[in-house]
């Protein structure tokens, strides 16, 4: 007997599916430094280049360099002087 195929549907309590898609959002790469990692203080996605590392409880975490606050103003201000 075949399994139905069933579309990815959010339930209404939000936290289950009936089948997902795989696969990620997030594109793989083949080269380390453009690959996405998500910051430990923010959770945004950001490229690796973009990234430092951060003392926190004793281990070593990837975070946004310089700060969360200054890596978004940064990338803004790109975006901005791109589309002029």
């Amino acid at each position: 007997m075949a399994r139905a195929d069933a579309k990815t549907a959010v339930l209404a309590d939000g936290l289950r599916y009936k089948s997902k898609v795989s696969g990620s959002p997030f594109a793989a790469t083949t080269s380390f430094g453009a690959a996405t990692m998500s910051c430990f203080m923010c959770g945004k996605h950001r490229a690796r280049s973009l990234m430092g590392t951060r003392k926190v409880l004793g281990k070593s975490q990837a975070v946004c360099a310089p700060t969360c606050k200054e890596l978004d103003a940064i990338l803004a201000a790109q975006a901005i002087s791109s589309k002029a």
